[in-house]
């Protein structure tokens, strides 16, 4: 069996797996993607943060990405019953970015994966892992082609960004229920002829539909835009409709909001559904590999934190990588897991208040501290490992305690 050796193998070509394999291999250490899918490939996540900018910039991405001319996106707008919540990154509380992209995730993946190559990383596509052995932190791992044909590759350390494929955690039985409620999204990219003729600037715009249930907005540059449902599977069972396109009509027609923009509009593709999304893992990482992006755990598409997670996650993983390859001492606990937990923590607490309707009664209310709004905002541009923030450090109780006093005075619209 022909067998490879390099320094770092990475399962995965999406954002998780192409922001460490650039970092490492910058580092000098020789890299290998390997990727269970054909690319271009459809993902949803379409709606990126600012915090992910920084990661981006780091793996040597932005040039190419901005080179595609994508949807930038400074903010984010909430609708309900007709009342808007406007966040704009610019007023966030945390030094960063203020601005990052809406884009089609084939077309973005893609664009990173073949920066990647160019930096002279080898990507197998269409590449399964069948089985991996460890001998201490160096590895052995079993990959298969499209055609059955097998091949080994030695490392000294595996990076698994594998997404929803969770490739580690399925092969040595890590895998564990998330505590998150199941929920479901019923979305389809759309011919957005009249977006012009509505006051759409550049962000995602997120619709209050019923309790529960939510809708996203994201328009791309090329004229298409991404709409989708969101809440617990029950809800769909109640929408008319035999097929799914009937039932995605008939959603739209019924909520004043979408009703006459998305009016007879004609799908991209034929409405899918995605459901039970949410998963987790007790160990993010073990003597020779670590976990990364959506393999660590995913929330909820609610905040747009998918992609930032990924990207933040490897572009720190990264770099522990690469000082345990020097022959550094990492404490992965404190130094990765702690790190990746305090996110996951943050974004948890306001998707849990989302669905609670406690950040419904903040948003709309009718007074908004301009300074409480800004440290929000950083929330919402994906700045959750800031500890500055009040809003980050105390996230669960400063929400609950803010939607109490805005209970209090009575000021909810």
């Amino acid at each position: 069996m022909k067998t490879e050796k390099v320094d770092v193998l990475v399962i995965g070509a999406g954002p998780a797996g192409t922001v460490a394999a650039s970092i490492v291999n910058k580092a000098g250490f020789k890299v290998k993607i390997v990727e269970k899918q054909k690319f271009p490939r459809f993902v949803i996540g379409e709606s990126l943060l600012p915090r992910c900018m920084e990661a981006l910039t780091e793996a040597g991405f932005v040039d190419a990405v901005e080179a595609k001319g994508f949807q930038k996106k400074f903010g984010a707008k909430f609708v309900k019953n007709g009342v808007i919540c406007d966040y704009y990154f610019s007023d966030q509380f945390t030094d960063g970015w203020n601005w990052t992209w809406q884009v089609p995730r084939a077309e973005f993946d893609k664009t990173l994966a073949d920066t990647c190559e160019q930096m002279g990383i080898p990507v197998n596509y269409e590449t399964s892992v069948t089985d991996i052995k460890f001998n201490g932190s160096d590895s052995v791992t079993t990959v298969e082609d499209i055609y059955g044909n097998q091949s080994q590759i030695e490392a000294r350390f595996i990076i698994d960004g594998s997404g929803y494929g969770r490739v580690i955690p399925k092969l040595f039985g890590l895998d564990k229920p998330s505590n998150m409620s199941e929920r479901k999204a019923l979305f389809a990219h759309t011919v957005d002829l009249k977006r012009n003729l509505y006051e759409e600037p550049n962000r995602i715009t997120i619709v209050v539909h019923k309790p529960g249930v939510w809708i996203w907005i994201i328009p791309f540059s090329s004229g298409v835009t991404s709409l989708g449902f969101v809440g617990n599977p029950e809800f769909f069972n109640d929408v008319a409709g035999e097929t799914d396109n009937e039932k995605l009509r008939n959603l739209i027609a019924s909520d004043p909001y979408l009703s006459e923009r998305f009016e007879d509009v004609e799908f991209v593709f034929d409405p899918r559904i995605l459901q039970a999304w949410s998963s987790t893992t007790d160990v993010f990482h073990g003597e020779g590999f670590v976990l990364t992006g959506n393999v660590t755990e995913f929330l909820d598409p609610i905040f747009s934190s998918g992609v930032t997670l990924a990207t933040v996650s490897s572009q720190n993983a990264a770099k522990l990588v690469i000082r345990k390859l020097k022959g550094e001492d990492v404490d992965w606990e404190k130094e990765y897991t702690d790190k990746v937990m305090q996110g996951v923590d943050v974004f948890r607490s306001y998707v849990n208040a989302w669905y609670e309707g406690t950040l419904d009664t903040i948003f709309f209310s009718e007074t908004f501290v301009p300074e409480i709004k800004n440290q929000i905002c950083s929330v919402l541009a994906g700045y959750v490992w800031d500890l500055e923030n009040p809003f980050v450090k105390n996230h669960d109780k400063a929400i609950k305690k803010l939607a109490r006093v805005i209970q209090l005075s009575g000021q909810i619209s």
